[in-house]
């Protein structure tokens, strides 16, 4: 079972970034590290793809909280 929720996510929530264009998928990563600055959280994610990225959240990008039973 799923939760969204605001961005403020933990290791091990997904991230999901709705694609600016009609028809294709959304983007879809596993939260591997929060990253906290005074002026910031960004987080360290593995997309679908394998591929490893910082991420920076923004508008189009929300969080699937993993279930914490």
């Amino acid at each position: 079972m799923t939760e969204e929720v605001a961005m403020d996510a933990k290791v091990g929530d997904r991230i999901i970034v709705e694609s600016p264009k009609v028809g294709q998928t959304p983007r879809q990563g596993e939260v591997l590290e929060v990253v906290t600055t005074p002026s910031s959280t960004y987080y360290r994610v593995r997309w679908g793809d394998g591929q490893e990225s910082t991420f920076f959240p923004s508008s189009d990008a929300r969080v699937e909280r993993r279930s914490r039973r």
